[in-house]
């Protein structure tokens, strides 16, 4: 799943494709890097972000959406809006997106009266107050209850194309994303497809600000930024792909690509 945020202010590439030429240029791209879905948004919910009206979404990412409609359809490659309002998800299927990527986790009940595919992601909160106090009693086993709680209910609904997604990020310490991040395997084996998206988030950004000044790159210092978390991005996707994750969500296409055909020669039963 390619990223492609609408947006003036996401955490990674806020304003870099802002217009509907940037926009359709690198959807182009992804395209041509093997993204099998391209997700659109128009509001950032990096932490500490704040709503953006529906209507203004909407002028942000329906555009792009009938701009590459036909040559996505052509390709073979669905298109997704990343958004939680009821609003933007039925202007963004009405131009042909066919899955919503939906941070809240609420809904399940749209994407099954659309008949589109569905990602339930976990978050704690909204984008705003996210970060605030993640707190959990153990956050592997309330984060996957939740998640099969809402997928069950959008099933029974009668939405038949469903991935959850932990929320990496979203309302978690690095502690809690590294524990889901860890435990994968627990959420594959729900039965639903699982989808993930690690690529840029700062607990990489620790993480890779602390391998830095464990092999003397760096002083101890500021976490890095998100364009310095290209490895770590590839390492966590990669191991999501080897425990079953069925979708990643990625900034840098081409590579997490070449990464999942790796993934895919090396599994067992490959030729």
């Amino acid at each position: 799943m390619g990223v492609l945020n609408a947006t003036p202010d996401s955490f990674s590439d806020g304003g870099r494709y802002l217009g509907l030429d940037l926009s359709v240029a690198r959807v182009h791209e992804m395209i041509v890097e093997g993204a099998a879905v391209i997700d659109i948004g128009g509001e950032s919910t990096r932490p500490g972000a704040h709503d953006v009206s529906p209507a203004e979404q909407i002028q942000r990412v329906v555009p792009v959406i009938a701009a590459v409609i036909d040559v996505c359809r052509d390709r073979l490659v669905r298109i997704s809006v990343d958004t939680r309002s009821r609003d933007v998800a039925r202007a963004a299927v009405a131009a042909g997106a066919s899955i919503i990527n939906d941070v809240s986790g609420a809904l399940g009940s749209l994407a099954a009266e659309l008949q589109v595919g569905w990602v339930c992601m976990h978050m704690a909160g909204t984008p705003a107050t996210m970060a605030d106090t993640p707190t959990y009693n153990d956050v592997v086993t309330e984060v996957l209850a939740w998640l099969i709680e809402r997928a069950d209910a959008a099933t029974t609904a009668g939405c038949t194309d469903i991935w959850i997604d932990p929320g990496f990020g979203f309302g978690k310490t690095a502690a809690h994303n590294l524990a889901l991040l860890g435990h994968l395997d627990q959420f594959v084996a729900s039965g639903y497809p699982v989808a993930i998206g690690t690529s840029r988030k700062s607990t990489l950004g620790a993480l890779t600000t602390a391998s830095d000044v464990r092999v003397g790159l760096r002083q101890t210092g500021d976490i890095v930024g998100p364009d310095d978390r290209f490895e770590a991005s590839i390492a966590s996707a990669t191991w999501a792909m080897q425990s079953g994750v069925s979708m990643v969500r990625a900034h840098d296409v081409r590579a997490h690509v070449h990464a999942a055909t790796v993934v895919a020669g090396t599994m067992p039963g490959a030729a």
